[in-house]
Parts: structure tokens; sequence; C-alpha cells
């Protein structure tokens, strides 16, 4: 069964784009929260990731990071594994 992925991101953010572009390529579903100009969301976001850059990423709750990060996972052959597939 797939991951829950959730992205907090931002339109135009380069690393939030590639990290949209790999979880598609994955064909993985995900909840995207924007959080430009909402100062709100991006506290939320801040609070639950511990990092004020975008894109954080979560896979069923637990937070893995940004694009590099996620990038990392996927080199290392341990993404698919996280993200149920």
């Amino acid at each position: 069964m797939p991951a829950d992925v959730i992205m907090y991101s931002t339109r135009f953010c380069p690393y939030c784009m590639r990290a949209r572009r790999l979880l598609k390529k994955k064909g993985i579903d995900f909840e995207e929260i924007p959080v430009g100009g909402n100062k709100e969301l991006w506290e939320e976001m801040e609070q639950r990731s511990g990092r004020n850059t975008v894109p954080q990423i979560f896979i069923d709750d637990e937070s893995v990071g940004g694009y590099d990060d996620i990038a990392a996972l996927n080199q290392q052959g341990t993404l698919d594994q996280k993200l149920g597939i």
C-alpha cells in the first residue's frame, strides 16, 4: 500500500519542482501544502519538520527532509520502500 506523502512547498521553488517531478515519476499521489505567503502554514511546516526551507516532505508522518534528502534516499535504493512501492 502506498505511503501517505505530504509536501510543504512554494510554487516556483526549483527544489520543490524537482521533488514534484521525482514523486510523480514514482507514481506517488501526494498532498501539497502551499506555504508561500501563508505565515500560519509556514510556521506549521517549521514546527513539524524543524526546518525553515522548502520543500519539506513527510512520508507517513515521518519528516524525510527536502528534495536533496529524497533524491539521496532514491539513489540509496530506500525511497521506494519508504513510499510503499
